[in-house]
This record gives C-alpha cells, sequence and structure tokens, in this order.
C-alpha cells in the first residue's frame, strides 16, 4: 500500500520553499528503523529502475562500517559518524547514474543521533539535517510489521526499535513534506511487490513512443572499499 502523492517527480522541494538539490540525478531515500526489509527494498526497486532503461546507483547502509559502535550503546559520536557518512557516500555518487538509491537518508540517521543524545543537539547537526532533506526528490518509508531478524549486525531489542519509530514519527513531519513520503508496509516488501508505479512517481511517465535499453544496477566504491 503506498501513501502519500508526490507532487513533482522531478525533484522535491525542502520545507524552506527553495530547492536545495543540485545534482542532476534524482535520487530516493529508503528509511525507518532497523531490520524491516530497506536493504531487500533498495535492491528490488534499484533493478526496477534499470529495468525501465535509467542507470542506477545504489548508497549502501553506512552503519554497517561504523568503527564506533551501533545499536542501543551507541553514542553521540557514533552517530554524528554516521549522518556525516552518510552524505559523504551521497556526494560521491551523486554523479554516476540517473538514479541514486539509497539504503537510509540523514534523517532516520538523525533519529539514532537523537535517540543516542536524548534528544539534545551537542554537535548542532539540526541545520545540516533540514537542509540535506531537500536534496533528495522521494522518500519511502518501510514500516517495522514484520518481527526482529538476528543477521549479526543490528538490535533484536524490540523496545529499541519502538523508540526509534517514535522518534521518526515525531521528526519526519518537520524535515519531509508529506507529497515527498512514501509509506510502504514491511511485509510488502516480496519478490511479488510491483515497483513499476513507484518507478514511474519517480522518474515520471514515459513518453509516448519512449524506448529504453535496460540498464544493470551498480556498485561503486566508495570510502570503504
Amino acid at each position: 500500500m503506498l501513501v502519500g502523492r508526490l507532487v513533482n517527480p522531478v525533484a522535491c522541494w525542502g520545507l524552506n520553499g527553495r530547492l536545495l538539490a543540485t545534482s542532476a540525478a534524482l535520487k530516493i531515500a529508503f528509511i525507518g528503523s532497523h531490520s524491516v526489509r530497506k536493504t531487500n527494498a533498495v535492491h528490488s526497486f534499484a533493478g526496477a529502475v534499470g529495468r525501465s532503461g535509467r542507470s542506477v546507483e545504489v548508497g549502501r547502509e553506512v552503519i554497517r562500517f561504523n568503527p564506533l559502535g551501533l545499536n542501543e550503546g551507541s553514542t553521540a559520536e557514533a552517530q554524528l559518524w554516521v549522518i556525516m557518512a552518510q552524505v559523504q557516500q551521497e556526494l560521491e555518487l551523486r554523479n554516476r547514474a540517473d538514479v541514486l538509491v539509497t539504503d537510509r537518508a540523514v534523517v532516520d540517521n538523525f533519529a539514532y543521533f537523537l535517540r543516542a543524545t536524548g534528544g539534545e543537539d551537542p554537535f548542532e547537526v539540526e541545520p545540516l539535517i533540514r537542509k540535506w532533506c531537500g536534496t533528495y526528490d522521494l522518500f519511502v518509508r518501510l514500516l517495522p510489521d514484520v518481527p526482529l531478524k538476528v543477521d549479526g549486525v543490528r538490535s533484536v531489542n524490540d523496545s529499541f526499535r519502538d523508540e526509534i519509530e517514535s522518534i521518526l514519527d515525531e521528526i519526519l513531519p518537520k524535515y519531509i513534506r508529506a507529497d515527498c513520503l512514501v509509506t510502504v508496509r514491511a511485509s510488502e516488501v516480496t519478490e511479488a511487490f510491483d515497483w513499476a508505479a513507484l518507478v514511474e512517481r519517480l522518474v515520471g511517465p514515459p513518453e509516448p513512443g519512449e524506448q529504453r535499453v535496460a540498464q544493470s544496477v551498480t556498485l561503486h566504491p566508495t570510502l570503504w572499499d
């Protein structure tokens, strides 16, 4: 079930009324707490973009490369690293393809930051979060209606995930316009999910008589390769 309506399929405007994106590439972020099938959704959607005839690049979840710790015991410094790494990765990849699909965005990483800091902003990153949210063309939030699974990396503590979801409920309306947000239940992310409608929502409908050659999904080396 897709919730939300994208008014402009080419660019999402920041909440301050100015277009903040400077890249020609379209950028879509799959966001949410952990263990909500974001990574599955990212790669499935990227494949659908490629089949539509557009080049596509995938940005990976940077938390898995964090040398400072994660999950319930994460610190403000660790989550600051994640936010900065997210921005760096997106800068590196922004002009590699027609579409950049990211596994997380600054805003859901900010939720983990706020949880680690008890709601404080000791490094004053909030202005960056607000402005950087204007560089995305579309956000897809995955809702946690599936149980946590052991993957050797992320926490399986339900209370921890619930805390993150509560923070997201509070902050998303502050940083993302409703018409730039699509909501999908995690349980819907299966092989049967039809991503074509979401692809068209992002890139717009094909031109009459337009024919494109399918493109492969690319994973260019970044800082951590």
